[in-house]
């Protein structure tokens, strides 16, 4: 049977759309690209000449119903209107994370989605790659036992990127939102959801002055008004214990740690802002942890797997991995973190999500007689 591609139009022709057009264009059969759309018209005439595709206004992505699906690639803080029109005019959407800078605009774009009965799914789609999905047969096989604990750290310097991606100064830029988001998808899925959360955020030094002589800004004040800290203690529905500690009031060479806790073993995870890396297990009774070989495809930078999977589930009629309701729920468990603080209580989370089918082991490229690792989207029921 001959399944008939998802036509697709991008919103956003900026830094991370480069990668996604490269991905979705030559990777993936599933996805045909229909054009791209960006209010910087250099921006979006370049990608039109390096991709082969056409230049289309909004009014004309909207109004053209053979696309199917748009792509969301611009700034967080315009997230929320621009998903909310696409949904308005009956598009499915995946955008890059996160879902709205605000908790209560992304409950209201999950709602509209369901009423209109579209799919609307997030990244981070990093957890679909190589180590994630390792990551979730290890833990779902019980190599490690009953899960009892995790802990998840990131640093960044966020003057730094504040000078050379503006965007991380904005609300929804900081360290939590914006990168946080990764560490908080990689642990919920694979533990799932989580009832309570309790911590504090807050920025170090609002006000700044540019530093770096690149910009032309030498000198110039600028305000941070996005989070450099956010920590937070988490409970999941599965009866474990997280601890999350984010914070980009630090140095620039980031060293992530992520472990997973178990009765029989510890599980270390590489950087989850990438598809591949190496996943280890400390086993009981050893003193150094093992390589455990990647059992899933997907370990470049596959950014652009996300819109497989949903153009599959919408061919399919499956449940997208990187669903809404998981997307918004990795949301509020950070947002929670941040009431939390102010209000010196522990933070309930009221939305929760159903875990979805990893993706099917085994296709790792030429195995099985399978050409590409995309069979393991396309076959499965």
């Amino acid at each position: 049977m001959t399944v008939k591609p998802v036509r697709i139009a991008v919103i956003g022709c900026g830094k991370i759309s480069g990668i996604y057009f490269e991905n979705m264009k030559d990777r993936f059969s599933i996805l045909e690209l229909a054009g791209c759309c960006d209010l910087n018209a250099q921006a979006a005439q370049a990608a039109s000449q390096r991709y082969g595709i056409p230049v289309l206004s909004m009014e004309q992505i909207l109004q053209d119903e053979s696309i199917e699906i748009v792509v969301n690639l611009t700034t967080p803080g315009a997230h929320y209107e621009v998903i909310r029109t696409l949904l308005e005019h009956g598009k499915h959407v995946y955008t890059e994370k996160v879902l709205a800078v605000q908790l209560e605009q992304a409950l209201e774009l999950v709602r509209l989605a369901e009423e209109r009965g579209l799919l609307l799914c997030a990244a981070p789609d990093t957890f679909l790659g190589a180590a994630g999905q390792t990551a979730r047969f290890a833990v779902d096989s019980g190599l490690i036992g009953t899960v009892t604990s995790c802990v998840a750290v990131l640093q960044r310097d966020a003057g730094l990127l504040a000078e050379k991606f503006p965007f991380t100064a904005r609300p929804g830029g900081g360290i939590g939102i914006d990168v946080g988001i990764y560490y908080a998808t990689a642990l919920l899925n694979l533990l799932g959801p989580a009832v309570a959360v309790s911590g504090m955020a807050d920025t170090f030094e609002p006000q700044r002055r540019h530093f770096f002589t690149s910009g032309g800004h030498l000198g110039e004040p600028y305000t941070l008004a996005a989070e450099t800290l956010l920590a937070a203690t988490v409970r999941f529905a599965s009866g474990a214990v997280g601890s999350l500690h984010f914070n980009s009031g630090s140095i620039r060479c980031e060293k992530p740690f992520v472990a997973i806790y178990g009765t029989q073993g510890i599980l270390y995870l590489p950087d989850p802002n990438f598809f591949g890396g190496e996943v280890r297990i400390l086993a009981k009774g050893q003193t150094e942890p093992y390589v455990l070989p990647h059992t899933h495809a997907y370990d470049g930078d596959d950014r652009g797997l996300g819109v497989a999977d949903m153009a599959w589930a919408l061919r399919t009629g499956r449940t997208p991995r990187t669903h809404k309701e998981m997307a918004c729920h990795a949301l509020e468990l950070l947002c929670g973190a941040v009431v939390s603080g102010e209000t010196g209580s522990v933070y309930r989370m009221n939305t929760t999500f159903e875990r979805q089918s990893p993706i099917p082991r085994g296709y790792m490229g030429s195995s099985y007689g399978m050409s590409e690792p995309e069979a393991a989207l396309a076959f499965e029921k």
